[in-house]
C-alpha cells in the first residue's frame, strides 16, 4: 500500500499509540463529542475501516481476544514499532496547505499534548510555511473573494502558533482542564 494516510487513519494511530484497544473502544474516541472527535471524528463503519487499512500498512497488530458483551468477540489492536515511529514523524511534520492547518495541525497537536509528545520544533517549521503563505498572499494584486479568505485565515494560523510557541501558553497549559471532557 503506497498511498499516504487519510488523517481518519492518523486518528487511529494516535489513539492506539500508546494503549492496545477494540475497534468500538476506538469509535468511542473518534465521536464528535469524544476527546479526539471533537478535531475530527469518524463513523464506526470508517473506524474500522481505517484500523483495517493501519493493519495492512503493519502499523498496528491484533494483541489479544475479548469476549463482547453479547456482541462478537472483539480483537484488541495495539500499534507496532513501526506504526509508533511513523505516527511520530507525521506528528513532527509541518501541514504545508491552509486549508488543512484547523484539521491536521490541531489534530497534531491534540494528540501531541495527549501523548506528552514534543512538538516545538514543528510548531516553529510550521510558523515558517504559514509565514510564507501569508506573505504569497499579501504580494498578489487584485484580491478576490477566495484569495481575502486565505489571507485572513493564514493571519489566524499566524496567531494562533504564535501563542503556541509563547512561554505563557506552555505554562498555562499546566493548570487548565477541558470542561468537554470533564466528568469522563
Amino acid at each position: 500500500m503506497s498511498t499516504e494516510p487519510l488523517l481518519g487513519e492518523w486518528a487511529c494511530l494516535g489513539v492506539l499509540y500508546d494503549e492496545p484497544a477494540h475497534g468500538w473502544a476506538v469509535a468511542r474516541e473518534l465521536r464528535p463529542d469524544g476527546p479526539v472527535g471533537r478535531v475530527w471524528s469518524l463513523s464506526r463503519p470508517l473506524t474500522y475501516r481505517s484500523i483495517d487499512r493501519l493493519a495492512e500498512r503493519r502499523w498496528i497488530e491484533p494483541r489479544a481476544e475479548e469476549t463482547g458483551g453479547g456482541g462478537p468477540t472483539r480483537t484488541i489492536m495495539a500499534a507496532t514499532r513501526a506504526g509508533r515511529a511513523r505516527f511520530r514523524s507525521w506528528l513532527r511534520t509541518p501541514v504545508l496547505h491552509l486549508r488543512d492547518l484547523r484539521s491536521e495541525l490541531l489534530l497534531k497537536l491534540v494528540f501531541a499534548e495527549r501523548l506528552d509528545i514534543d512538538v516545538t520544533a514543528m510548531v516553529q517549521d510550521q510558523r515558517i510555511v504559514v509565514d510564507e503563505l501569508a506573505e504569497a498572499l499579501a504580494a498578489g494584486d487584485d484580491p478576490d473573494v477566495v484569495t481575502l479568505w486565505r489571507a485572513e485565515s493564514a493571519a489566524a494560523a499566524q496567531r494562533f502558533l504564535a501563542q503556541m510557541g509563547s512561554d505563557t501558553f506552555r505554562r498555562d497549559r499546566r493548570n487548565v482542564s477541558d470542561p468537554m471532557t470533564q466528568g469522563r
